[in-house]
């Protein structure tokens, strides 16, 4: 069998590399399939080129993907109807985290054949095999497909809990030499990057989450070294993205993988999702000490009822001994903060703000995103049970048209009054963000002037 995996446009010039896919393809390929991938992200194609494309060659399957967000579920619509309008249309499998919570909504919207529920790997193989023998998916666990014109949701499939296990992705299916131009965090204009997973799944629930495995399953640190030396023999990858939810799951997996990266001789730069209550001087002298350049964390309020409310697990004072000590350990933070939780007003946002201005050291554009209660989420659930959305269609088609515009507010405010605290804490963040670039930039002027600095290179935006 032949089977196409597309990585979708997002309108950016570089783009992320599409892990998931490549792990899924790496399942399939071990098990003797052929697998080819469609990078529209790359070349920009339009969508019109990727029926012609279907048109012109044989596939059995083509499988899609997509993570929540209002563009990722538009552009998974667009994608779906651009293989349903090929006349050699081939078997089409969705997943994701952006189908998994509501399958039986995707299959009639894209009109799909199946959705992949949960993790893929194992479930691919089990959904191609019985595909290949002709045989009923009645049996084939974590899938959702249709029955004539019904749709069955089967019983789910098990988590992986063997995550060594899995095959690495199918990196040589896919053009690195573009996918290492991806910038982001402290990226110097030399490094070559990469994301890699270290676990899956978070031992934390925070509300608004809409990937909540029931269990953390982590990479043993030997895994882990050895892909980011393949990475470095073949691709020549000195920057990590570790873009699993939370590589800092605990004090001691963050010091232990710390030490198989100084042992390995890495000798690369990386980031990671973080905890602030596991940001302690010792646990962020080790991280800085074997390559980890910026840390981005969840903090989400500033406000101890708040974060309860979600869930958080954190307490402001954990929060500011954090990122006080990720910063005095030379590790940029990143702050990543919302506003419309429940018990969320204008005094909790205003403190936000004064943290962000405070905290802020420059290097990276922050502002505060309406919180966004995705298919999944226990805040989902609430909004449904208080009518605050009626469904996933509700959701996807009506509400969440964008994600700095709220899809619901949880607030005491008007909807009015919510859009103008929101506009007046980031106008803060933004004037205060563009004053230090200015006075970097001129800070570069009077040392090229007045100093006659002969290393100046052109005042030039990254």
């Amino acid at each position: 069998m032949r089977i196409l995996l597309i990585s979708k446009e997002t309108g950016l010039y570089a783009n992320w590399f599409p892990l998931s896919i490549a792990y899924v393809a790496a399942a399939l390929i071990k098990n003797g399939y052929e697998v080819e991938a469609y990078c529209q992200d790359m070349h920009h194609y339009p969508d019109e080129h990727l029926t012609e494309y279907l048109d012109r060659n044989h596939f059995d399957v083509v499988g899609v993907g997509a993570i929540g967000g209002y563009y990722q579920y538009k552009r998974l619509i667009q994608i779906s109807q651009a293989i349903n309008n090929s006349k050699k249309r081939p078997f089409l499998v969705l997943g994701g985290h952006c189908v998994s919570p509501e399958p039986e909504y995707f299959l009639r919207k894209t009109q799909a054949d199946v959705v992949v529920i949960g993790e893929a790997e194992i479930t691919i193989v089990a959904l191609v095999e019985a595909i290949d023998s002709g045989r009923s998916l009645a049996n084939v666990k974590g899938i959702a497909y249709w029955n004539g014109d019904k749709i069955i949701v089967n019983e789910d499939r098990e988590l992986i809990e063997d995550i060594d296990s899995i095959p690495l992705p199918a990196y040589s299916l896919f053009p690195i030499e573009y996918y290492r131009l991806f910038r982001g965090r402290l990226v110097k204009k030399t490094e070559f990057t990469m994301p890699v997973l270290t676990g899956r799944g978070c031992s934390f629930k925070c509300t608004f989450c809409y990937r909540m495995d029931k269990s953390f399953r982590q990479r043993s640190a030997e895994s882990i070294t050895e892909e980011i030396k393949f990475l470095k023999k073949n691709y020549r990858i000195n920057y990590i993205y570790f873009s699993d939810e939370l590589l800092m799951s605990s004090v001691e997996r963050t010091v232990s993988l710390c030490e198989a990266f100084l042992k390995a001789g890495l000798n690369v730069s990386w980031t990671c999702n973080g905890r602030l209550n596991y940001a302690k001087p010792d646990v962020l002298r080790i991280m800085k000490e074997s390559g980890c350049v910026f840390i981005n964390y969840g903090i989400e309020s500033m406000d101890d009822e708040v974060l309860r409310n979600m869930n958080k697990a954190l307490t402001t004072k954990q929060i500011i001994a954090g990122v006080e000590n990720t910063l005095a350990a030379g590790i940029s933070p990143g702050l990543n903060m919302i506003f419309g939780n429940i018990g969320d007003n204008k005094k909790v946002l205003n403190k936000s703000v004064e943290f962000l201005l405070k905290y802020d050291d420059g290097a990276q554009l922050r502002t505060i995103k309406p919180v966004t209660p995705y298919p999944g989420s226990p805040l989902y659930d609430r909004a449904i049970e208080k009518g605050l959305i009626v469904d996933c269609e509700d959701f996807y088609e009506n509400k969440h048209v964008n994600s700095d515009l709220p899809t619901v507010n949880f607030t005491e405010l008007d909807d009015d009054e919510f859009l103008r605290c929101l506009y007046e804490a980031n106008s803060s963040i933004l004037r205060n963000y563009f004053n230090k670039q200015f006075h970097s930039y001129d800070e570069q002027a009077k040392k090229l002037y007045f100093e006659k600095d002969a290393r100046f290179r052109g005042f030039r935006q990254r």
